[in-house]
């Protein structure tokens, strides 16, 4: 068992924005994942990324953010609980209490969820799923491991266009194969890979996986004509889009709006000491931006404070004045 005045449920850029609050206004915080790592969607599928509206930032890379977050709480030693994700919550008199998937018990005298879009899960590729971890990924976390290699990606949205832009100066060879002929990534990056060494094929698909052990090749197919081509390759990056999925969170009696949590003003929700931030949280007017989750999470840990600790003020004071 853990006890802990505060436990943020979501470790990505909004739950470790918002541990650093939560040890500013001297709580102790715990911030658990169900992922290995922090950084949430950033770090698992677009840390190469560069980001340009974090206040304060002409540009940073999606890593960089997450690891400037990390840095700026590690004052305040908050507890990373990584690869626990929450199953139940009851409710004492003055706590929360929060069972995860593998039996730990987190005591809050309040939780803050930023989960985001809840869990996440790649879409599977078709072809080829035994390659999964064998030249088969659905993210690409490190560039470098891909440097040097023929590389195939399938998807036509942000994450493929951003992959193969990304890889076009490492790798040996990209292609990128969609199975429509129009796309969901943004029109501009669309025609910066046209214009770039990328190989772009429509409409095509993964017929045919195969190599021994590892990816060496693939067959791939038009499906208007059923023109089809070997292709060397010694990876795939499969960015077909992922499933989200709150889980047992949509069991907590928590008021939802479409996959969604509803709160107030003060990121309060309809559960006493629960509040919620960033991209889980609903409200009228609400605009889904890294920026907006910052300052969420300011409001709903300040809004915490009274909640912890009875008669506390909910203005933190100026970061300045405390040194």
């Amino acid at each position: 068992m853990i006890e802990t005045d505060l436990l943020i449920i979501g470790a990505g850029p909004t739950g470790l924005f918002g541990a650093y609050y939560a040890g500013f206004r001297g709580l102790s915080v715990a911030v658990m994942d169900s992922l290995p790592e922090p950084g949430g969607q950033v770090t698992a599928m677009y840390p190469e990324k560069l980001i340009f509206d974090v206040a304060g930032f002409p540009e940073i890379k999606g890593q960089d953010l997450v690891d400037r977050l990390v840095k700026q709480a590690a004052p305040f030693s908050p507890l990373y609980l990584l690869g626990h994700g929450a199953q139940t919550l009851e409710h004492g008199d003055e706590d929360v209490r929060i069972t995860t998937d593998r039996g730990l018990v987190v005591v809050a005298r309040a939780v803050l969820i930023t989960a985001g879009i809840g869990t996440f899960s790649p879409k599977q590729l078709p072809a080829g799923e035994e390659y999964e971890g064998r030249g088969l990924r659905y993210f690409v976390p490190k560039l470098d491991e891909l440097a040097g290699l023929d590389v195939l990606i399938v998807g036509g949205g942000d994450s493929a266009f951003d992959w193969a832009l990304s890889l076009e100066p490492l790798a040996r060879s990209v292609t990128l194969v969609h199975r429509r002929t129009r796309f969901r990534a943004h029109e501009h990056t669309v025609e910066r890979v046209r214009s770039s060494q990328v190989r772009l094929l429509t409409p095509w698909e993964v017929g045919r996986v195969f190599g021994d052990g590892q990816i060496d090749g693939v067959e791939i197919f038009n499906n208007a004509t059923d023109e089809r081509e070997a292709l060397k390759v010694q990876a795939i990056v499969a960015a077909l889009g992922f499933h989200a999925d709150l889980g047992p969170m949509t069991h907590w009696g928590l008021e939802q709006r479409a996959r969604h949590i509803v709160v107030d003003s003060a990121m309060r929700t309809n559960l006493p000491r629960v509040l919620a931030a960033g991209d889980i949280a609903a409200y009228d007017g609400k605009v889904k931006l890294i920026a907006t989750g910052f300052g969420e999470a300011a409001t709903a840990v300040n809004n915490a404070v009274p909640i912890i600790r009875p008669g506390a003020k909910v203005f933190p004071g100026h970061s300045s004045d405390a040194g």
